[in-house]
């Protein structure tokens, strides 16, 4: 580099000793850190006291996959939520628009989708069985079913409820019961009556969306 003038070595002269200055004070740092941390390791090993390295195990390490964090507790609020507004009561004609072949879409669903429901034009993607359940228990297990489906992707499930042949009088009473919550599930766009191979009058033809 060739200096033409004083101020210019002059310059030269401070960046010099600028740069040896922080020099310096980085190796000052880095040697009072690293009496830091000696410090602390004298003092863990003084509360340690003596050690002494284990012998190998032979084993391998195996690191397992952590499950991915579900919102359960959120999910599960929900599901209590829903629960507590399905009425056992509700007058379904009175919410959906019904026809004569025990089925029901909601409004602004054309009567076209009931008919594609009954003729099998969706493949069925999953099942619940309400076999045996009781009453609030049959009610949580629809719920989560509907919810878990929407979850999956699901759109076309099927619902079986039974025909209440082993009801008090032989009386279909989840029946009646599955179609009033499923009514009022906005998840729910329309439900049809199973055909025979896929149920017939013990199972509902659900669409989700």
């Amino acid at each position: 580099m060739k200096i033409s003038s004083l101020k210019e070595l002059q310059a030269l002269r401070e960046a010099i000793a600028r740069r040896e200055r922080e020099a310096a004070e980085r190796a000052e740092r880095e040697r009072r850190e690293a009496a830091e941390a000696e410090a602390q390791r004298r003092a863990f090993a003084h509360a340690v006291g003596p050690v002494h390295a284990l012998r190998p195990h032979g084993r391998a390490h195996v690191q397992r996959a952590r499950p991915a964090p579900l919102p359960r507790q959120r999910e599960a609020d929900e599901r209590e939520a829903l629960r507590a507004t399905l009425s056992d009561e509700v007058d379904v004609e009175s919410l959906l628009l019904t026809d004569d072949g025990l089925s029901f879409r909601r409004f602004g669903v054309g009567p076209d989708v009931v008919t594609r429901l009954r003729r099998g034009h969706w493949s069925i993607q999953a099942e619940v069985d309400l076999h045996g359940l009781r009453r609030d228990e049959a009610r949580d297990a629809l719920v989560r079913f509907v919810r878990e489906a929407l979850q999956r992707g699901q759109r076309c499930v099927r619902v079986v409820h039974g025909k209440g042949h082993g009801s008090p009088g032989r009386k279909p009473v989840l029946k009646v019961k599955a179609q009033r919550w499923l009514a009022q599930c906005e998840e729910v766009i329309a439900f049809a009556q199973a055909t025979g191979p896929q149920g017939g009058a013990g199972a509902l033809i659900v669409l989700l969306g």
